[in-house]
C-alpha cells in the first residue's frame, strides 16, 4: 500500500500551498512528477531514455548500480554523485522508495546510506515510506532499527503521521506498538504518555504488553499515580490487563506503603477471575516487610503454601531483612531455619542480610560464621558480603581484622569499591587515626577511585570528633573545589563543626547556602543547630531557633529537648530543665536513656540523690535500661556525699545486670577510698582494673599519688604500683 497523506496535525506547521503538494503526490505517487514525461510517441520508442529525474529513472539506476556493486549503498564511505536530487528532496526519495518496494532489502538500503548523506532532509514521510515497506515485508527487525533511529533524531512529529491515517490502521499500529517499546527501554516517560493518550483519543489500542511496559517505566521513575492512571485508563477503554499488569500496579501500591490499595486491588484481581501467581505474592510480602508488618508478610507465605505455589529465597528475604532492621535476629535466624526446612536454600542475598543484620547488632562474631558458612556451602561472597562484615569489624572497633579482610577480598580478585574504602576510613575516623585514614584516602584515588560526597562527609565528621576543626573546614573545602556537591548530611556535618569551633555566622551561612541548593533545614538540621547553640551557652538562641522550627511546621523530638535540658542542667539551673522535662512529657515524647542520663548526672553530682534515684527508677520501669554511664553518675553522687556503702551497692548492682565497670567506675571509687584514708582497698581497686585488662589514666593514678599521704606510705604505695605494672607486664 502506497502512503498516502491526508490532513493531520503534523502539517499545520506546513504552508497551505506545501501541504497540498504533497498531499496530491502522496495520492499519485506514480504518476506525478514536475517534469514534462515524454510523449506517447516517444515513451512507445524502446530505445528512448528515462528523465533523469523521474522515480523510474531511479528505480532502474538503484538495481544496476547494486547488480553491477554489490557493496553499493552499503555504508556512508561509499560515494556517488548521481543520487544528489534524491538526497536533497524528500518527496522525490518517497517516490523512489515506492518504485522499490518490492525489493524491501534494497530499498532499506538505500534510504539508509540516503540517510547518511550531506544535505539529507529528516523527513517523517520518508520514514513512514520505509517503515510501511518493511512491516509488509515482515523485515520487523530492521523496522526497530528505523523506529530507534526516529527517536534518535528526536522526530516525534512521526506520532501526528502515524495517526493521521496515511497508513493503514495494521501498519500504523505495528509502527506504534514499535515506537511505544523503544521510549520504554529509554525511559521516556513524556512521550510515552503522549503516545499512549494520542493513541486512546484516536482509537488505536495499545496492546497489553506495551501498556504494562508503560507502567514499569511510571513506576520505576518514581510516577506511581501516572502507573495508576494507565492502568485506570485500560479498564476504561477495554483493555484487559494480564497478570503482568496486576503484579506491575501491586509493586507500586507497595513502593508507596500503601498497603491496603495493594490489597484491595488482590482482591480486585482475584474477583475478575485472575488467579495471583508466586511474583504477585512475593510482591505483597516485600511490601508488607518494608511497611514493618513482619507478621502480615509472614501469613502471605502459609497463603502461598495453601496454594500450592512455590516459596523461594524471593519470599524469604524480605521478612528476614525485616526482622533483622528492627534487631529482633532470633526471629531472622528462626525464619532463616523454616525456609531451609522447605527445601528453600539460602541466596547470596540472603547471607549478605543475615551478615548485615548481626554486624549491626554488634554480633561480629556470629556474622563471620555465617560467611564461612557460605565458603562451605559453595555460596560465593561478592563485594557487598565483603563491605558488610568490613562494617561490623569497623563498627566494633576491630580495624585490624578489617584490613586483614580487605587483603583477603583483594586475593579472591574482588576489586574494592569507593563503599568499601569509605567504610574503612569511618572505621579509622571513629577511632581517631586521622592520619591512616588520609594516607587511604590517597591510596584509594591511586587506585582509581575517586572519592564521593561521602567520603569526605567522614573525614569532615571525624576530624571534628577529635577537635580538629581546621582540619574539617579543609576537607570541606577540598571537596567543594574537586566539584562534588554537598549533600544534606555533608552540609549539616559541616554545620556542626562550624558550632563546635564557635563560629555561628559561618554555621548560619551554610544553613542558608543548604537552602539555595535545595535542601530546606530538617528535623536534623535543627537539631544540630540547637545543640551546637546550646553547647555554647546561647540558649536564648537556642530557645529562638526552637520557636523557628515550630513555625516552619517541624516537631521537636526528644534530641532538640535533651539538648536544651542539658544545657540548663550544666548552667546549674535544675528546675529549669525539670520544667523542659516534664514539658516534654505532656508533648507525648518518650525520653531516651541519654535524656534521663543527664537528669540523673545533673542531680547527682549537685547532691540531689533522692531526684536523681527518683529519675534512675522512672527510667526502668519504663523499660529503658541504665548503661555504665548513667551507673557512674550515680556512684559519684554518693561518693561526693561520702556514702561508699551505697556506692559499693551500686557497683555490684551493675555487675548483676551485665553492666562491666569501666576506668571511670574504678577511678571515681579509688579516689573515695584515697579521700577516706582506705589505701589497702584503693590499690586492691587498682590492682583489679590491671586484672581486667582496664587501663588506667593520669586521672586515676593522680587519685592515688597525689592526695595527701604521708611520705612512708607514698614511697610504699609507688612500690607497690611499680610491682603491680611489672607483674602485668
Amino acid at each position: 500500500m502506497t502512503l498516502c497523506i491526508r490532513a493531520s496535525k503534523a502539517l499545520s506547521a506546513h504552508s497551505y500551498h506545501y501541504f497540498y503538494l504533497k498531499k496530491v503526490r502522496f495520492f499519485f505517487p506514480f504518476c506525478f512528477s514536475v517534469h514534462t514525461y515524454p510523449s506517447i510517441s516517444e515513451s512507445n520508442n524502446k530505445d528512448s531514455v528515462l528523465n533523469p529525474e523521474s522515480e523510474s529513472y531511479y528505480k532502474e539506476l538503484i538495481i544496476s548500480t547494486v547488480e553491477e556493486k554489490p557493496w553499493a549503498f552499503c555504508n556512508n564511505r561509499w560515494v556517488s554523485d548521481h543520487f544528489q536530487a534524491v538526497v536533497s528532496d524528500p518527496e522525490l526519495l518517497v517516490r523512489v522508495l515506492n518504485r522499490i518496494r518490492e525489493k524491501p532489502r534494497i530499498a532499506l538500503r538505500f534510504f539508509r546510506w540516503v540517510e547518511t548523506q550531506p544535505g539529507v532532509k529528516h523527513d517523517e514521510f520518508v520514514f513512514c515510506t520505509i517503515l510501511e515497506i518493511l512491516i509488509e515485508s515482515g523485515l520487523l527487525r530492521s523496522a526497530y532499527w528505523v523506529v530507534e533511529t526516529v527517536v534518535c533524531v528526536n522526530m516525534h512529529g512521526i506520532l501526528d503521521v502515524l495517526i493521521g491515517g496515511g497508513l493503514s490502521s495494521c501498519v500504523s499500529m505495528k509502527i506504534l506498538d514499535l515506537l511505544l517499546l523503544i521510549y520504554t527501554k529509554k525511559s521516556m516517560v513524556e512521550q510515552c504518555l503522549l503516545v499512549f493518550n494520542k493513541m486512546l483519543r484516536n482509537g488505536l489500542l495499545p496492546d497489553v504488553k506495551n501498556c504494562n511496559r508503560i507502567i514499569k517505566v511510571l513506576r520505576d521513575n518514581g510516577f506511581s499515580v501516572k502507573a495508576r492512571e494507565v492502568y485506570r485508563m485500560m479498564g476504561e477503554f477495554g483493555i484487559k490487563p494480564s497478570i503482568v499488569t496486576y503484579n506491575t500496579v501491586l509493586d507500586s501500591f507497595c513502593k508507596e506503603g500503601e498497603m491496603q490499595e495493594a490489597l484491595e486491588l488482590l482482591w480486585e484481581m482475584q474477583g475478575r477471575g485472575c488467579s495471583p501467581n508466586g511474583v504477585t505474592y512475593n510482591v505483597l510480602i516485600t511490601g508488607f516487610s518494608r511497611n514493618g508488618e513482619l507478621e502480615q508478610a509472614r501469613g502471605l507465605i502459609r497463603d502461598m503454601l495453601k496454594l500450592g505455589l512455590k516459596v523461594s529465597a524471593h519470599s524469604y528475604n524480605p521478612i528476614i531483612c525485616g526482622y533483622s532492621e528492627k534487631g529482633l535476629l532470633v526471629e531472622a535466624l528462626n525464619l532463616e531455619e523454616e525456609m531451609v526446612t522447605r527445601g528453600v536454600a539460602p541466596t547470596l542475598a540472603t547471607y549478605n542480610i543475615l551478615i548485615y543484620g548481626l554486624c549491626k547488632w554488634g554480633r561480629v562474631s556470629d556474622a563471620r560464621h555465617r560467611f564461612f558458612e557460605m565458603l562451605r556451602k559453595n555460596v560465593i561472597p561478592d563485594i557487598i558480603s565483603y563491605n558488610t562484615l568490613l562494617y561490623g569489624y569497623c563498627r566494633s572497633g576491630n580495624i585490624g581484622e578489617a584490613f586483614l579482610l580487605f587483603d583477603e577480598l583483594r586475593s579472591r580478585n574482588l576489586v574494592p569499591t569507593v563503599v568499601t574504602y569509605n567504610t574503612l576510613i569511618d572505621g579509622l575516623c571513629r577511632y581517631g587515626d586521622l592520619e591512616v585514614a588520609q594516607q587511604l584516602k590517597e591510596n584509594m584515588i591511586n587506585q582509581g577511585i575517586l572519592p564521593d560526597v561521602i567520603t569526605y562527609t567522614i573525614m569532615v565528621n571525624g576530624s571534628c570528633k577529635m577537635g580538629s576543626l581546621s582540619m574539617a573546614r579543609e576537607f570541606f573545602n577540598e571537596m567543594l573545589r574537586k566539584g562534588l556537591q554537598p549533600d544534606r548530611f555533608a552540609y549539616t556535618t559541616q554545620i556542626a563543626g562550624e558550632l563546635k569551633l564557635g563560629d555561628t555566622s559561618e554555621a548560619y551561612r551554610l544553613q542558608e547556602e543548604m537552602l539555595a541548593k535545595g535542601f530546606p533545614p530538617d528535623l536534623i538540621t535543627y537539631n544540630v543547630l540547637v545543640h551546637g547553640l546550646c553547647k555554647l551557652g546561647s540558649l536564648e538562641e537556642a530557645n529562638e531557633l526552637l520557636r523557628k522550627m515550630v513555625a516552619d511546621g517541624f516537631i521537636p523530638d526528644h534530641i532538640t529537648y535533651t539538648s536544651i535540658i542539658h544545657a540548663y542542667l550544666e548552667m546549674g539551673d535544675l528546675r529549669r530543665g525539670r520544667d523542659l522535662f516534664n514539658n516534654m512529657l505532656r508533648k507525648g515524647l518518650s525520653p531516651t536513656l541519654v535524656t534521663y542520663t543527664v537528669l540523673i548526672h545533673a542531680h547527682a553530682a549537685r547532691g540531689r540523690l533522692e531526684l536523681a534515684f527518683m529519675y534512675f527508677s522512672e527510667m526502668q520501669v519504663k523499660g529503658i535500661r541504665p548503661n555504665v554511664i548513667t551507673y557512674n553518675a550515680l556512684i559519684n553522687g554518693l561518693c561526693r556525699l561520702r556514702r561508699i556503702d551505697r556506692a559499693y551497692g551500686l557497683f555490684i548492682d551493675m555487675e548483676e545486670e551485665g553492666i562491666l565497670p569501666n576506668k571511670y567506675t574504678y577511678t571515681i571509687l579509688i579516689n573515695e577510698n584515697c579521700n577516706a584514708g582506705n589505701w589497702q582497698e584503693a590499690l586492691r581497686l587498682y590492682k583489679e582494673m590491671l586484672d581486667r585488662e582496664i587501663e588506667p589514666d593520669y586521672c586515676t593514678h593522680s587519685a592515688l599519688l597525689l592526695k595527701q599521704l604521708d611520705k612512708d606510705y607514698k614511697v610504699h604505695a609507688v612500690e607497690y604500683l611499680e610491682s603491680l605494672t611489672l607483674g602485668a607486664e
